[in-house]
């Protein structure tokens, strides 16, 4: 019997995710090298706002994402 690689799968929205997260910090004039930098209470302030702008972002790309389905036919 052949043994088979174990490769640790990425979630597939993680890239998009970071990527969301990159603008809302880069529309606050910082990225993530710079938010080290900053004061705790600034930086979990900034990193909170960027997480929460990620997950409305995601949400509503998989929200088109089912109406066009749902409007094809298609199967999700």
């Amino acid at each position: 019997m052949r043994e088979r690689a174990e490769v640790p799968m990425e979630d597939p929205q993680a890239q998009l995710e970071r990527a969301l997260m990159d603008e809302f910090l880069h529309v606050r004039g910082c990225d993530l090298a710079t938010v080290e930098r900053k004061p705790p209470a600034e930086r979990r302030a900034l990193l909170v706002g960027a997480a929460q702008y990620a997950a409305e972002r995601l949400s509503e790309i998989d929200a088109r994402a089912a109406y066009v389905h749902d409007l094809h036919g298609a199967p999700r």
